[in-house]
This record gives C-alpha cells, structure tokens and sequence, in this order.
C-alpha cells in the first residue's frame, strides 16, 4: 500500500476482483461462474454466498475489515468462494495447502495472525494435531459451514475494500526456510488478469477455463479468478487425473487450461490411442507455467495439440506474469522464456548493479504494475529490498539479441519439483536433527518427470553407522509435507566447501 495518500477524483471507484465479480452477477446472474464435478453456482448464487459469508464473518466471527483468515484444503467451490467473500468483507486470507504437516500450519497461521480457519473435513487429523494459539475458531467446509451462511442474510459490507487492499497471502518458504506471506492486492492482480485476457484470448465472458493447479498455490488462484473476473466459467478440477484431464479437453468445452510441466509428463505416459483420440480440442490456449517446460515435452505438446496454442509462461507469486512465450515462438526459441509481459520491463543485472549486454548472464529483475505489496512475517508486513523499484526473486537469465529471455539458473538454491517450489534449508534443519546427521545439504538433480527430484547428501557424525533411507524419510516426513521429503540419499566424508566455508552446491549437483 501506497505509504502517502493518494488524492482520487469524485468519480473513482475501485478497481477489485470481487467488484469484478459482483458486477458479472448483475449483468449475467444465471450464467454459471464456477462448477465442480456435478456441483456448480450461478453468477447470482456465488455472489449471495460471498455476502452470507462477509456477513457472518463480521456478525457471527467478529472478523473485521484488515483482519486475517486463513482457508486450508484441497480444491472446492467452498474453498474458492470463502477467498472471495472474506476479501470482498476486506479481510485476506492464507491460502494454505492440504499437504501442509500439522507443524507448518501451525506456523503458517500464527505468523498469518489468522483469527479463523476454514478447513475441509479431509485436513481434520493435521488441522487437530496443529498449534493454531491465534486461531479463534475452525469453520468446518460442509454441514458446519453452510449452517454458517444459512444463519446470515446476504449483506453487503459497510466499507468496500480498497484497490491497495490485499486480497489473498499465499505462503512461500524464504531461502531460509521460514515461511513468508506474499500480500497479494486486489490492483496487482485486477491488472494481471486484464493483461491474461489481451495475451491468451481465453478469458472472455463465453469462455470456459479448466482449473487444475491447487488454489493454494499463486498461480493456481490466480488461473481459477481470472475467467470470474470477466464474467467467464471457471471449472474446477479437485485434483489432477491425467486420463480426465485429456478426456475432458477432447470434449472441446474448454477453451483454456493451465497445467505444470509435471501434469504434462503424465498425460504423455497414458495410452498413445486414447492421445489420438482426444487430440481435437476447442482449446485457444494452453498455458506453462510453475517451472521449465524442456523443449522435448513443447514438441509433443505441439504435436498433440496442434501449433497455436501453447504458452510457456514466467513468473512468480510476488511479480505475477514477468515474460510468456507465444505459441509462433515455441518451436522457433529454444528452452526461452518469451518477451517480458505488457506493462512489464526486464533488466539483467551484475552483483554490482549494472545492466548486463544482450547475451550475457546476470539476475533478472522486474518493474510491473503485478508487484506485490511486500511481505508478511512475523506478524508485520516487510517491504521488500529493491534496486530503485525493480525487484528480483533471484533467478539468472540471458536475453538474445530480440530481447526474448531464457531462464539459466537461480540464483540461490529454491528447487522446483513438480511445479512446486521447495527451499532446501528447511529440509535440512530438520535432517540435522537426526542423531547420524554430522552435515547435510539438499540437492535438486534433473527428473523427466517431477523437472527435480530432491537428493540429501550427508556427513555423518563420526563414529555412526548410516541409516536407512526408509528411516531418514520417516524423520523428515514426522514434520514436512509429503513433497519437500527427500527419497534419495548419499552419504560422503565431507561436504565441498569453498575458501569460506560455502557448502559448494553446483559441485554436488555437478
């Protein structure tokens, strides 16, 4: 949020994602905004459960406006819907994952400040076994919560929230392992997705989009709200079925989807006849997004699904959309990234701060109108450290001589696997406590299918046999979530340091 006031004429009116919301269910109420399987709610009904819900949060939770929530479970209209009724009441939420240990949702909603936690019933053994000593109150997704929203009638909130207002506080481990709130606001993404729709034409109000990526996730949320905000249909995936998935783009109902690197692998592992079979779509793009997508899986992807369709997009929670290559580059640009998004500009930078030349490597750094509003941790927001408003998570690139970017490396040490960003610090606090832990350092080693694959490389202490694989995963899986544990392990003498003692990771992943 601005930190000096802003003077607004007479006439403005905030630009918000549940605006955008409500001002579709007045123009087209009985159009479907968002299904799930055989469940769905107009454009009407979603707007009068977001105002049942703003309601009961001020009058049954005594939430108020600037206050935070936090909503924990896999994919639902019920997860979705209470991000969008607890935003438009002004109250954000921590959108937190049901692969989440009961150690990180605790930690997660302590630093959020979340007063009330809305579940789904799947997440109750963590959800119970987890500190929550800020949390007032469990809002169970079910019985428990529709007996919320019956007990309140629609009501508008009293103050509308603002542009600057945030909207949602997605979490993403910090390269030292804690967990830090991105404040997501309503003016970053509004923006976005107006700029999703110029960029892949899929987003319009006879538009339906297929959304699979977990709400949890940035990008996933932000899949999912883009087709609402133009009066579209969003359809809900609750998890990943690849055959479905393949299935239900051959129906040709969909004219968008957004799908990781991982997601693909799979689809490409199904039966080559039931391929053939769904290979028409009525799809106008295809989106890439979360991690690298290699240039084999771009040729199959093009193969299978013809050649104008498909994007490979980059970008992060705290920037949004950075660069997206256009399907007329796919095949042209090789393991490239694209050109830098509208409204965005890019610059590659040395350590010193100067501008790299074309081809040379340096960190990416990006200014956009997307950026995020700083950080949550430690129960205060943290503005973030930039080079004159030109902010970087830290990954090296290069650009060719047309300006199209190619991701090299990161600068630190985050693993993407699966399309999920995992820090390897946090892994390794928990291995050092292992009583046969003397030095350890987590790894990310090339997958065809996960992108990465985590490999823990220890020293023992000396004197101490090595354990078994089975037990070091047993440890790390007593406070992890099921993706961040390692399954691969090496044990050394010692770990490679540099002249100052820098564990030397390239050298072990080399």
């Amino acid at each position: 949020m601005p930190d000096r006031p802003i003077l607004v004429p007479a006439t403005y009116q905030p630009l918000t994602i549940t605006g955008a919301v409500l001002a579709a269910a007045v123009r087209t109420p009985e159009k479907l905004a968002v299904v799930q399987d055989q469940r769905s709610y107009t454009y009407r009904a979603l707007a009068e459960r977001m105002h049942r819900l703003g309601a009961a949060a001020r009058h049954r939770l005594g939430l108020a406006h600037g206050d935070h929530a936090a909503v924990v479970g896999p994919n639902s209209l019920e997860y979705l819907e209470a991000v969008l009724g607890l935003a438009d009441a002004g109250i954000a939420c921590a959108t937190l994952s049901h692969r989440l240990s009961a150690t990180e949702l605790g930690d997660i909603c302590t630093d959020a400040r979340a007063k009330v936690l809305f579940a789904d019933p799947s997440c109750r053994a963590v959800v119970e076994s987890a500190e929550l000593p800020g949390v007032r109150e469990v809002v169970w997704f079910g019985e428990d919560y529709e007996r919320l929203l019956a007990a309140h009638a629609p009501e508008a909130p009293p103050r509308e929230p603002g542009e600057w207002d945030v909207f949602a506080i997605p979490y993403t481990s910090g390269t030292t392992g804690r967990p830090k709130g991105v404040l997501l606001s309503h003016r970053s993404r509004a923006l976005a997705f107006a700029t999703m729709a110029a960029e892949y034409g899929c987003f319009g109000p006879d538009d339906r989009f297929l959304a699979i990526a977990p709400l949890a996730h940035g990008a996933g949320l932000a899949f999912a709200l883009a087709p609402l905000f133009f009066g579209g249909t969003c359809d809900l995936m609750g998890r990943f079925d690849a055959e479905e998935v393949v299935r239900r783009l051959g129906s040709r109902r969909y004219t968008g989807v957004f799908l990781v690197p991982t997601q693909f692998h799979q689809m490409f592992t199904l039966d080559p006849a039931l391929l053939a079979l769904h290979r028409e779509t009525g799809l106008k793009s295809m989106i890439s997004n979360a991690s690298a997508l290699p240039q084999a899986m771009k040729e199959r992807i093009v193969a299978q699904w013809g050649d104008g369709i498909l994007h490979e997009t980059y970008g992060s929670t705290e920037c949004g959309l950075t660069t997206n290559l256009r399907p007329a580059d796919q095949l042209r640009k090789q393991s490239c990234v694209g050109l830098p998004f509208p409204f965005s500009r890019v610059r590659l930078l040395d350590d010193d701060g100067r501008e790299v030349p074309r081809g040379e490597i340096g960190e990416l750094f990006t200014i956009t109108p997307y950026l995020f509003n700083g950080y949550w941790q430690d129960g205060r927001r943290v503005i973030p450290e930039t080079r004159d408003g030109w902010f970087s998570v830290g990954d090296l690139a290069r650009q060719d001589d047309e300006g199209y970017v190619y991701i090299v490396d990161r600068k630190k040490d985050m693993i993407v696997t699966g399309g999920i960003n995992v820090y390897p610090r946090q892994i390794e606090e928990v291995l050092y406590r292992h009583p046969a832990v003397g030095e350890v350092a987590v790894v990310g080693v090339p997958d065809e299918k996960w992108g990465e694959r985590l490999k823990a490389v220890i020293a023992l202490r000396p004197g101490t046999p090595a354990p078994a694989p089975e037990a070091l995963i047993d440890h790390c899986a007593r406070e992890l979530s099921g993706y961040k544990v390692p399954r691969e392990y090496a044990f050394v003498d010692a770990l490679p340091r540099n002249a100052n003692g820098k564990i030397l990771k390239r050298a072990l992943r080399d």
